[in-house]
């Protein structure tokens, strides 16, 4: 491709609204401009990344059995209400009527539409396993899209879906997919963190997200140098002390504490540290108040708290409930009253000796609060966060975090939406059997950006010789019709050979063309200058660095494949 006829408006200056450095790059090497807020235009030159990206990932799906379909990105609200999700998927869904009334869903994900689709097709034993997938435009109206496409309204998502007999047909499912995926990032050049993870709104038990360590990571990343743990903050669990603290056990006493709310409050008030404290906050879980308690020095996980709730829907509760359900205003409420509230305390509470809490009265806290005595813990649960420093819950070394952000996530589904849309098969002894389903997403336009953030330096992005827009980049400099022939001639020649190349045929000066070279970021460089008009030899640079090569001209083609084939990303 001659670069005097192409669409590469590269910018010399970061755009002022790109924040982090794959958006920055990305504007500046012209694959991507804003149209709106979370909505991007993929010039020719990112876009063809994105294909090669998407080749990638379909050889992959194809190589491990799956089934490539094409689904509607407009799907039908009866869908939705069938699996109970109409309700539960909240804002970030676009809901939309057509002009008869009928309720649509923009698609943020594909679980309905496909168990939809593969009930109408399967019915015997004999249709299973299955797995089926799509490379298709999803929808999310995101609150703050932000990180340029790393954050977006509009996305593309590869989205796979296994439908096996039982759960060790599952397990089969979910391990092929574990490994196409380690795969497809393999041979985008990723260096990705698989962590356990949740499950969230899609539902299921076992999950995993493939994460690229970023500090622009929206992420964060509990890991253990010991034993290899790895999980994200709304998953992952630590290893708490046994046993209470030593001493005798104080009595109840109430406290005055006028305008003593917060914790910070509060230890300062008590002279003590935030681990005597229990926090109890009140939520509402699926519209119903639900009260949780944990130590003072730790924040509640509301992923974990919803699953151990139970709850679709789970919100902090207005300051009206509060009041209701513990007599008191917010700041006050505690675990110790007569009041029928369910209360979910997080498993290390039940070690907490002479604890402070809220009194359910206004301005007022217990001292000497003891588990056992004061009150019951009915409901238990790991509903807290956990942090740097925290023993690693299998091995008990210290965990360290990282950033990272998500570019692929699968999950063991179970029979969530079998189940709830009635998806049935004939097992070999004509008995009906509900399949059990795997999910698998990657996100096309994160993996290109994540790809940016790892793959650059100083002067521009270094693609990966697997998805690189082009092979090579031929930098021409002669300024005679004579020696632009030349270069001509080359291009031509490598064209023939089978080289992609993008030739910078352009009447700029030397220093333009090398710029652009650099922030474009194509795997090989050939200049064709004075030492080809003098030698007969193209001087030949790897992006990633090294020494500039002198190469002849019927040499060359060989030495450019050579070169792309050194590259691990054309070997996977």
């Amino acid at each position: 491709m001659r670069l005097s006829r192409y669409i590469l408006p590269t910018l010399k200056e970061d755009p002022s609204d790109a924040v982090v450095l794959s958006h920055r790059l990305m504007m500046r090497a012209g694959l991507i401009r804003k149209e709106s807020a979370g909505m991007y235009v993929y010039l020719p030159l990112g876009w063809r990344v994105l294909r090669k990206i998407i080749d990638i990932v379909r050889e992959e799906m194809d190589l491990a059995g799956a089934l490539e379909f094409l689904m509607p990105e407009l799907t039908a609200a009866d869908l939705w209400k069938e699996s109970g999700r109409w309700d539960t998927m909240g804002p970030e869904m676009f809901r939309i009527r057509d002009r008869n009334g009928l309720e649509y869903a923009l698609a943020p994900t594909h679980e309905e539409a496909f168990t939809g689709a593969v009930r109408n097709i399967i019915s015997s034993y004999r249709d299973l396993p299955v797995n089926v997938y799509q490379i298709n435009t999803k929808f999310r109206d995101e609150i703050r899209p932000r990180f340029g496409v790393i954050r977006s309204k509009e996305f593309i998502m590869k989205d796979a879906y296994s439908f096996d007999m039982d759960e060790a047909g599952l397990e089969s499912s979910y391990q092929a997919m574990r490994a196409a995926y380690r795969r497809v990032f393999e041979r985008c050049g990723l260096d990705t963190i698989p962590v356990e993870a949740d499950t969230g709104a899609m539902g299921g038990s076992n999950s995993e997200e493939f994460m690229v360590a970023s500090e622009v990571g929206e992420e964060t990343l509990l890991l253990c140098g010991g034993c290899g743990y790895k999980a994200n903050r709304e998953k992952a669990e630590y290893r708490r002390a046994d046993g209470a603290g030593d001493g005798p056990k104080k009595d109840l006493t109430e406290v005055p504490t006028p305008d003593v709310k917060t914790i910070e409050d509060l230890t300062r008030f008590f002279k003590c540290e935030p681990d005597r404290f229990l926090k109890s906050i009140i939520y509402e879980a699926d519209g119903r108040p639900v009260m949780a308690v944990v130590p003072g020095s730790r924040e509640i996980n509301e992923q974990k708290l919803a699953r151990a709730a139970g709850a679709a829907q789970l919100d902090l509760a207005p300051d009206s409930v509060v009041e209701e359900v513990t007599g008191a205003p917010v700041g006050f409420a505690g675990p110790v009253t007569k009041k029928d509230l369910r209360i979910i305390y997080d498993i290390s509470v039940k070690h907490v000796s002479n604890g402070i809490t809220g009194a359910n009265k206004k301005d007022v806290h217990f001292e000497g609060v003891n588990p056992g005595r004061d009150f019951i813990i009915k409901e238990e649960a790991d509903v807290t966060c956990a942090e740097e420093g925290d023993p690693c819950p299998r091995c008990g070394a210290s965990m360290y975090v990282k950033k990272g952000i998500e570019v692929g996530h699968i999950f063991k589904l179970g029979y969530k939406y079998t189940k709830a849309m009635d998806v049935a098969v004939l097992d070999e002894n004509g008995a009906k059997v509900t399949p059990i389903m795997g999910c698998y997403g990657i996100g096309v336009n994160r993996t290109m950006a994540a790809v940016v953030e790892q793959h650059n330096d100083g002067k521009g992005i270094i693609w990966p010789a697997s998805i690189a827009p082009f092979d090579a980049h031929l930098v021409g400099l002669g300024k005679s019709d004579e020696e632009i022939a030349a270069a001509d001639e080359i291009y031509e020649m490598l064209l023939a050979e089978g080289i992609d190349v993008l030739y910078d045929d352009r009447k700029a000066s030397p220093g333009i063309k090398f710029a652009d070279a650099d922030l474009v970021g194509i795997p090989v460089r050939l200049t064709v200058g004075k030492t080809y008009f003098q030698t007969g030899e193209v001087e030949v640079k790897l992006r990633s660095g090294g020494e500039v090569m002198k190469v002849s001209r019927e040499g060359l083609a060989e030495k450019v494949s050579e070169l792309l084939g050194q590259d691990p990303t054309m070997k996977a």
